[in-house]
């Protein structure tokens, strides 16, 4: 929203004095010596003529920024006075007004406590108004709040030395003016009242640290600055200092030191510090004891935190505010997560008002241009602020344009606030940002995971560190860059070498692509293309193209048809290829160990396979799904990495090789679909495996063994396959959660081994027309256990042809079930002992 309406501010000082008392004296000596100072005042003598109203006095209040009350003995004589003094306590808590008493020739006391001179004067208001009148008690409670703020307090002392003093403090206070925050605040003001909030302004109680996170042009900056206006005045001292980052590096740390201390003291003379050492300890001498408020903006480092804001430093009640692009420097440096700021996008009617503010129109603009330009900036202050600019007062065809030009070529402002985060970057998380930003917002965060740790990336490190400078986030699994970052990234790859596509690092433009194909590269830079095109479209691929690219890491290729039917050549140093729906044959590498850790041809018109994949140990990841011509497994021998092979939906495919059996790092199998598959291992020895899906494997009769305990395998689904019966070798299923049988109309029992999965919660055998019973448990089974299938909660035997249900009789097995589902069987009753099942509150028969 926009920022809301306040009372401008006309008058610096607002004078609250009895004028019969010292309008002619003091008062009139202060007024006379705040004029010559250029500090401008107000005086019912100069601004109200007779007869006005007092309501022109509370706005004058109102608008002041300081207000000096001269408590003198007949001060509380006057109705107007005690207006005028309630009014100043109200705005000093709600406006931040700053109130500075004079007691003049009266004791403080006097005045809070109601005593003499001001006893008498309130008696005789209360016998006007009324002893229980709020209106009375309203000017007692603001006496008793304004005697007791400091001040001055004058008996028969000098009073040109006093008023000197008076003078001297206001001309200090009001050399600490606002700072400008915007030329349209928008939707700053809701955020400012949550900062508040967070730096609780009540407490007095030690230091408090709070930091202000978000990217760059998210408006930290503007939103700090509106939070300094507000708070800074409720401090004895206080510091903005701008841009640290660029000071740090153009000036050292020692100048933001200095500025710290004199901005602070405001010393007659400025203070000079030789090293940062020497200026840590003059700020802890000198500051140690000031509630001060000291804010730093756009901080890198961890170096300018230690060297300027340490909370042990300054006096109890101090506030240290840190903007920064980088989240892990405020944990660096102690600062707790309650207190850590992010600052967000604005909203679509924030981004709408700002954007007409800037882009000010004498005509009307098309509804889809101005929406197309919200798009552009997607709720990025910097960008609505410089998109506003370049449109105010334009036609529809240079908004048109305008907008065109910029999703070609970012804009140079907004580019460069952005890439500040970039260039902060290792090189690792540089590698990392660029390939996100030209391939992968959008995807899934374990997908890129694996893509790029497969090209000898650090993505844990790597993902911490883009989220904390906010160049990336997650929206739940998926990867988010906005779109003016991912814009500057793929600026970045482009001026590598804007005239030839093969001397940039990434590719994902169907042109360049074609470009770098159709000619002989020479010395290639390309370290990755991913080619992803909205529709099928006919690509010239060459056997050899491929190989001249020596630094290729990285190939995604989607609806890119090629009509070459040969086998394609890739280079070894290749580290992730995917074509689905490519019509080659499995792509072929020069002799010597290959590097590739994922290959992905699914969908592809693959009639043969290599009968084994010779020299790569590095691979990881197989995905032949809906290859319908495939009919054999490669021999996978060679390939002892591997975590992942996808073959589901190879309708044609017959065997499964034998390889995989043996397979030591296989943690997913998915034959789901494979209509015609009848051959596969007797046994699979992996002990990572953590999924099997043989779903709709229509032939398969025999379920393989399981000889070695799997901590890792929670869930198995067997749905219309063929098999006759579980091997007792399932109980080394041991973290199994749920088994689902479903449609195996060939299977007759189950064993009864099944009794020692103790981790299982869900069971359901459903449309198993051949199988007649469920296993009885045997105490032999294990000695050690005392309970069968001890924390199943639900058992479903619905559709199967079930006579008996003996097995429930067991009051020892399943103890905790809670859902019991029996129904289209032939069971005539259920056992008198399932009453006894205490946690049985359904069930089905």
């Amino acid at each position: 929203m926009a920022s809301s309406s306040k009372s401008k501010k006309i008058y610096d000082v607002f004078l609250s004095f009895r004028g019969m008392d010292l309008r002619n004296n003091f008062v009139g000596h202060l007024y006379q010596a705040l004029h010559r100072n250029g500090i401008y005042t107000f005086r019912d003598s100069e601004e109200l003529k007779k007869g006005e109203q007092i309501s022109l006095l509370m706005k004058a209040i109102e608008e002041s920024y300081i207000a000096i009350i001269v408590f003198s003995e007949n001060y509380a004589s006057s109705t107007w006075c005690l207006e005028e003094v309630a009014k100043i306590m109200e705005c000093k808590e709600q406006k931040d007004l700053t109130v500075l008493p004079v007691f003049y020739k009266v004791d403080p006391r006097e005045v809070r406590e109601g005593r003499e001179s001001y006893q008498r004067s309130l008696a005789k208001q209360e016998s006007k108004f009324g002893k229980d009148s709020e209106k009375v008690k309203r000017w007692k409670e603001a006496l008793s709040d304004a005697g007791n703020l400091s001040g001055w307090h004058l008996n028969d002392g000098d009073e040109s030395k006093l008023i000197q003093e008076i003078v001297k403090k206001i001309s200090t206070y009001l050399a600490q003016t606002p700072l400008h925050v915007a030329k349209h605040p928008v939707g700053i003001d809701s955020r400012v009242v949550k900062l508040k909030s967070m730096l609780n302004l009540e407490s007095d109680d030690g230091v408090l640290m709070v930091g202000i996170w978000g990217q760059g042009g998210i408006g930290k900056t503007s939103l700090v600055k509106a939070l300094y206006n507000v708070i800074f005045r409720k401090f004895e001292g206080s510091c903005f200092l701008e841009n640290v980052r660029e000071t740090s590096e153009a000036k050292g740390l020692v100048t933001l030191q200095e500025i710290l201390l004199n901005d602070i003291l405001l010393p007659q003379q400025r203070l000079e510090v030789s090293n940062v050492d020497r200026a840590i300890q003059l700020i802890q001498r000198r500051l140690g004891r000031k509630k001060v408020l000291l804010i730093l903006d756009d901080v890198d480092d961890l170096r300018q935190l230690n060297t300027l804001a340490e909370g042990k430093w300054f006096g109890n009640g101090s506030r240290i505010i840190v903007t920064t692009r980088d989240k892990h420097l405020l944990t660096c440096h102690r600062i707790d997560k309650d207190h850590v700021y992010e600052v967000e996008a604005l909203d679509d009617n924030q981004a709408h008002d700002l954007l007409t503010k800037h882009a000010f129109q004498t005509h009307q603009i098309r509804t889809d241009l101005v929406d197309s330009a919200l798009n552009y900036a997607k709720g990025l202050p910097l960008a609505l602020e410089v998109l506003g600019s370049l449109l105010c007062g334009t036609t529809e065809d240079v908004w048109k344009s305008t907008l065109m030009k910029l999703s070609r070529i970012p804009d140079k402002k907004i580019n460069n606030v952005l890439k500040v985060s970039y260039d902060g970057l290792d090189e690792n998380e540089k590698e990392i940002f660029l390939h996100i930003a030209c391939f992968f917002n959008g995807r899934k965060r374990e997908y890129t995971k694996k893509v790029l740790n497969s090209c000898d990336l650090l993505t844990a490190v790597g993902f911490d560190t883009l989220i904390k400078r906010s160049l990336i986030r997650f929206d739940g699994i998926i990867l988010k860059v906005h779109d003016l970052i991912q814009a500057m990234g793929k600026d970045i790859v482009n001026q590598e070498c804007r005239d030839d596509p093969g001397r940039r690092s990434r590719l994902w433009m169907y042109d360049d692509v074609a470009d770098v194909l159709s000619r002989d590269m020479g010395d290639c830079a390309i370290k990755a293309i991913v080619l992803e095109l909205p529709e099928p479209t006919e690509m010239h691929i060459g056997p050899e193209d491929f190989t001249k690219m020596r630094r290729l890491r990285l190939l995604i290729l989607h609806n890119v048809q090629d009509s070459f039917q040969g086998p394609i050549c890739l280079p070894n140093e290749l580290r992730w290829f995917e074509w689905p729906g490519c019509t080659h044959q499995i792509p072929e590498f020069s002799a010597g160990p290959k590097k590739l850790v994922g290959l992905d041809m699914s969908k592809g018109n693959i009639i043969g396979v290599l009968k084994q994949f010779k020299d790569f140990q590095n691979l990881k990841y197989i995905k032949f799904n809906h290859c319908e011509s495939m009919v054999r497994m490669p021999d996978l021998s060679y390939t002892p990495n591997i975590e992942n092979l996808d073959f589901s939906h190879c309708k044609n495919l017959v065997e499964a090789h034998e390889s995989i059996a043996y397979l030591d790092k296989l943690q997913v199998l998915n034959l789901r679909e494979c209509s015609e598959l009848s051959v596969f291992p007797n046994v699979l020895k992996s002990k990572k495996l953590q999924a099997l899906d043989l779903c709709h494997c229509m032939k398969l009769e025999r379920f393989p063994d399981i000889p070695h305990k799997l901590e890792g395998f929670k869930r198995l689904i067997l749905e219309g396959i063929a098999i006759k019966e579980l091997p007792t070798s399932i109980e080394n299923l041991a973290a199994l959660q749920e088994m689902h049988i479903k449609d195996c109309k060939n299977l007759e029992n189950l064993p009864s081994s099944i009794y020692k999965l103790q981790n299982l919660t869900n069971l359901a055998v459903e449309y198993c027309t051949n199988l007649i019973g469920f296993p009885m448990y045997e105490n032999s089974i294990d000695s050690c256990m005392k309970a069968g299938l001890s924390n199943l909660r639900r058992l479903i035997l619905r559709g199967c042809n079930l006579y008996e249900v003996e097995f429930l009789e067991n009051l020892s097995c399943f103890p905790l079930l809670s859902g019991l589902d029996l129904a289209e069987n032939n069971i005539i009753a259920l056992p008198p002992s399932i009453n006894k099942r205490d946690r049985l509150y359904q069930v089905a028969s």
